[in-house]
């Protein structure tokens, strides 16, 4: 095969003429090649020489008229941006690894020894960027077959692959969720008898593959992977937790791991946003320490929503996820995923929407999308119902909304307007004045405005014993 076609760009023919310059080979590789056959969008465009790469880096960061080039010694790389683009240039190596440890041993190679060092079959391509055989598919590994016949396999023993770096069992996964390919069964068994192995992987790089799980169009796909070769188990405890039925008096619930998968998926089908997606992973995670089992009732899971609220912080920590906004709007999510639900199964008070409105803020929105996504039972009839319950919640909302400026809204009397109507400080009747007069506003005892705010106000200090002063 050849992709001339497809590579005729100024970078290329300029990487070429510099190669030639200087003497040496050089080739595209990688997940550039593969995404080039497959018409997707690769930022990333990684080429090999066999030779210098920070030569070859540096003599085309001229050509280009590129200023500033990073050099990484260590690792003999060299890499710069260009139109929006990560353009880094390495030589042909052979690696070698130790067995506590995914950093290899490097020692110059050919092309074939770099080829055979890369983690998957459809990564293993390379183009030559040669004037005489510009755009030629260089394949050893049949890496063009298995993209035709979307499967993901090592190039060589995946059981010396996976022990090696243990992060090419999390890249399978995430290609296989990405791409909606299939893992070979060799490659799946030889997964599961290393996932110990990722013991050795610091949490960040296992949380920027699990990330790109997440992102994934069908994130189902990558964890139901990460499930089955004990790869969840290995950093997710909590989320393995939610697996299985419990049947007792000939009751049973419904398997928690399964229905989350299904709400992330349906998250997924209507926000890209990641938080949102961790938000969906992570609403029912308290169920399974506070299932209880009722006579009569049946299976209970009361408080899930407080306790998965109190676990997002710690898990954000271990996975070594942001602990700013982003954690605090997943905690947010997870506290209020049963609210909206709770209103479409009875008549709709006022009352209940104002608060909903308060609590959730600018969030609202996104937490409607978490809630109709919640909704997976296998009854249709009762979906529909549940679906239109909520456009009915989402009408209610918008109107409460327009009339009363609920959302995000601080009570038109402030606890400083409070100490300095009656002349005192900080005590607990300024906090008691200003909650009641929020909590008024909130039930449509009064309007949110200074002046019914204010009436309130002498009304609530005088029950609390507080008088103007003379």
């Amino acid at each position: 095969m050849n992709l001339r076609h497809k590579i005729d760009k100024r970078l290329f023919h300029v990487i070429s003429q510099a190669a030639q310059e200087l003497g040496v080979e050089v080739y595209a590789v990688g997940g550039m090649v593969r995404d080039i056959v497959l018409n997707r969008n690769n930022k990333d465009l990684d080429f090999v020489t066999v030779g210098d790469g920070p030569q070859l880096a540096k003599l085309c960061a001229e050509k280009l008229q590129v200023k500033k080039v990073a050099y990484y010694k260590n690792y003999g790389t060299a890499a710069f941006h260009y139109r929006g683009n990560d353009v880094e240039f390495v030589g042909a190596r052979k690696e070698s690894y130790r067995t506590e440890s995914r950093n290899p041993i490097v020692t110059p190679g050919n092309l074939q020894d770099d080829q055979l060092r890369r983690d998957f079959t459809i990564n293993a391509m390379a183009i030559s960027l040669q004037a005489d055989s510009f755009g030629e598919v260089l394949d050893p590994f049949n890496g063009l077959q298995d993209l035709d016949q979307k499967r993901i396999q090592t190039p060589t023993n995946p059981d010396i692959t996976f022990s090696d770096d243990p992060l090419r069992m999390l890249r399978a996964v995430r290609f296989a969720s990405q791409l909606q390919f299939e893992i070979t069964s060799d490659c799946l068994e030889a997964i599961a008898r290393n996932a110990h192995r990722l013991k050795i992987i610091s949490q960040e790089r296992i949380s920027t593959e699990v990330n790109k799980i997440i992102l994934s169009s069908k994130p189902s796909v990558g964890f139901k992977l990460l499930f089955d070769t004990q790869l969840l188990h290995q950093f997710f405890p909590e989320m393995v937790a939610l697996q299985g039925v419990s049947k007792r008096e000939g009751i049973t619930h419904k398997d928690n791991f399964y229905h989350t998968l299904e709400v992330l998926d349906n998250v997924a089908e209507n926000s890209n946003d990641l938080w949102l997606r961790w938000a969906a992973i992570l609403h029912d995670i308290a169920k399974p320490p506070t299932k209880r089992f009722e006579k009569g009732i049946g299976w209970t899971f009361h408080g899930h929503e407080d306790m998965g609220a109190r676990m997002v912080p710690k898990i954000f920590e271990r996975m070594r996820l942001p602990l700013d906004t982003t954690m605090k709007f997943v905690q947010k999510m997870v506290q209020l995923h049963l609210r909206p639900i709770a209103l479409t199964k009875s008549e709709i008070s006022d009352s209940a929407l104002r608060r909903l409105l308060f609590d959730a803020g600018d969030d609202i929105d996104q937490l409607m999308i978490l809630c109709k996504a919640d909704i997976t039972s296998k009854n249709e009839l009762k979906v529909k119902k549940y679906l239109k319950n909520y456009e009915h919640v989402m009408v209610k909302l918008e109107a409460l909304e327009e009339k009363d400026r609920i959302r995000n809204f601080q009570p038109p009397i402030s606890g400083e307007m409070i100490m300095k109507t009656f002349q005192i400080g900080p005590c607990a009747q300024v906090g008691m004045i200003k909650n009641a007069i929020k909590d008024a506003i909130l039930d449509g005892v009064i309007a949110n405005n200074e002046e019914e705010a204010m009436a309130f106000m002498f009304k609530r200090a005088h029950e609390v014993g507080l008088n103007l002063p003379n």
